[in-house]
């Protein structure tokens, strides 16, 4: 959530933000809103004021003997002229706020303006794509070769977009996830988290997902409950309605979870075997820091993602999005992107945003700074990493010409039992 009074006072930069990032929102409303509900609260409190002061004037007259019926009905009176003041502010703060939650986060002055991918800034890269002496086969063939997964079980389970892993597919499915979270507690410093997968309407607007995303989420029937689309959820939200010390910042902090996506804005888009599944596996890293400490917070969080990326020798890419590819909560993201062989294209495994205070004034993530004063932190994360398109370009980069698979060193012992 945006500080409305930044809002009211720089009109013309929120909107040219709006523009930069496809919102469609009428501003000019939530301005004239912010205005009413200044005035109601204004003549709120000053009838307020003056019940106050006439109460205190009941027991003086009782004292002097003074009748106190004329006295009791002003009393009356402004009470009920009270809570007519207090139904109408509550109704414009109602649609105030319902308005200002869809005020998506303002840009970093660095980020590039742009519609689409195509407008997206290179960053940086990794490695080179691996060559082969033959044809290498893309991760569909490789897993009926190798008995990893089953779509067709998949389907009569759940249905079109999810996926069965089998046998060897199910332990480096387990493996890769493992191996994240050991490598990110042992060499990165997050301190790991067992988080529920189901989430009420407050933590899921605490972070943006509501009511941005309403439609893109699964919803529990007949209860407040939805299924995470990230660990970054519960997480982030572990922080809510909190006040910490300076000195304890930053924190760290990681999970493994499912994640569940209707993916209603998917078509047209690839959903190949692993490509785009409604539930998938994701590791995510989550940093609360103070402002100063988040331009580093963000670089250091790629950073590390992209270390589990090097580990396994898989090249990668980096570019930073554009202003119509930046999410709505977010000021800045970096995406990272493998190379998947079979396929021959790049793939996206991470995202590595900063919300800045976003995420905080919605959840109410505080902290104390050197003069005691209550601040608002700065939230970050990003997938360390995502397992259904890393699965791709392992198996894809990883290959032998007989369709057998030769993981990386670092791999094999998490995969004890299931290789020779």
């Amino acid at each position: 959530m945006l500080d409305l009074k930044f809002v009211c006072d720089h009109p013309d930069e929120i909107k040219a933000n709006l523009k930069a990032k496809k919102v469609n929102l009428d501003l000019d409303k939530i301005i004239d809103l912010e205005q009413l509900r200044k005035k109601a609260l204004f003549a709120y409190e000053t009838k307020k004021a003056e019940q106050n002061k006439i109460s205190k004037l009941i027991g003086q007259y009782k004292k002097e003997g003074k009748p106190t019926e004329e006295i009791f009905a002003q009393v009356q009176n402004l009470s009920e002229e009270l809570k007519e003041e207090n139904i109408r502010l509550g109704e414009i703060q109602n649609e105030l706020r319902n308005l200002a939650l869809q005020l998506p986060n303002t840009l970093d002055k660095d980020v590039p303006i742009g519609n689409s991918e195509d407008d997206n800034r290179y960053l940086k890269e990794w490695g080179k794509k691996k060559e082969f002496k033959f044809k290498p086969l893309d991760h569909l063939e490789l897993a009926r070769i190798n008995n990893l997964l089953d779509f067709n079980k998949a389907a009569k389970l759940s249905g079109s977009g999810f996926a069965l892993h089998t046998g060897l597919g199910a332990k480096i499915e387990r493996g890769l996830i493992n191996f994240m979270l050991d490598f990110h507690t042992a060499k990165h410093g997050y301190t790991e988290l067992a988080v529920p997968f189901l989430a009420n309407t407050k933590t899921m607007t605490g972070t943006g997902q509501l009511p941005k995303m309403k439609d893109d989420m699964y919803k529990i029937e007949n209860e407040d409950l939805y299924l995470i689309p990230t660990a970054e959820v519960p997480i982030t939200n572990y922080f809510a309605d909190t006040t910490t010390s300076y000195k304890n910042l930053p924190q760290k902090f990681m999970a493994h979870s499912a994640c569940f996506r209707k993916e209603a804005g998917s078509y047209g888009k690839e959903t190949k075997g692993l490509q785009r599944l409604h539930q998938f596996n994701k590791v995510e890293l989550v940093q609360i820091v103070k402002p100063s400490q988040s331009p580093l917070a963000m670089e250091e969080i790629l950073r590390d993602a992209c270390e589990i990326l090097e580990a396994l020798n898989l090249h990668y890419r980096v570019i930073t999005l554009c202003s119509g590819d930046t999410s709505f909560a977010s000021a800045k993201t970096y995406d990272i992107e493998i190379w998947a062989p079979g396929q021959q294209k790049y793939l996206e495994v991470s995202s590595v945003s900063n919300f800045r205070d976003f995420q905080a004034r919605r959840a109410n993530i505080k902290y104390k700074d050197e003069n005691g004063k209550s601040c608002f932190a700065h939230t970050l994360n990003g997938s360390g990493v995502a397992l259904p398109r890393l699965f791709i370009a392992l198996i894809e980069s990883c290959q032998q010409q007989d369709g057998s698979i030769n993981f990386p060193n670092i791999l094999k012992p998490y995969l004890k039992g299931g290789i020779e």
